[in-house]
């Protein structure tokens, strides 16, 4: 590993993703791409699990469906699919969210020491910043990060 590589790792916000953010990514410009530019930058670390990794592809391919982007959506996709890093869902006990589909985002942020999930699920958002982890939009996550 590179020394560059080491240092941009160290001083990288570790997040977790949500698959409608990542699916609004792919499929769209705007903040949630962004957010994909900030991963090429390695100003952003992603991390998931098996679980909310196979329900991203879902969603992505579900709304790369019913919308029809103007540009390779499903390269996107991949590109996302081949730089986030996958750990081991941590146990959290009991249900933690109102959707128990989000807690697998709160497992995997928790396993990565992630500072942030990034979202724009209501659900999440309200939880406020369980285990220490905020909760936060890709508007805020582009704030946090300048440059």
């Amino acid at each position: 590993m590179s020394l560059c590589k080491r240092s941009c790792e160290r001083y990288a916000v570790r997040v977790v993703f949500d698959a409608n953010v990542i699916a609004a990514g792919t499929c769209w410009d705007g903040e949630p791409y962004l957010c994909f530019v900030k991963m090429a930058r390695r100003q952003v670390l992603a991390f998931g699990s098996a679980e909310t990794v196979e329900e991203t592809r879902e969603v992505c391919t579900h709304l790369s469906r019913r919308k029809t982007p103007k540009h390779n959506a499903a390269g996107r996709l991949l590109w996302y699919l081949e730089r986030v890093h996958l750990v081991e869902p941590a146990p959290l006990g009991k249900q933690r969210s109102r959707d128990l589909k989000d807690d697998p985002y709160l497992a995997a942020a928790l396993a990565a020491n992630a500072q942030a999930i990034v979202t724009f699920d209501k659900d999440l958002l309200s939880l406020g910043k369980p285990f220490g982890i905020g909760i936060i939009t890709p508007a805020q996550l582009l704030k946090v990060i300048k440059g």
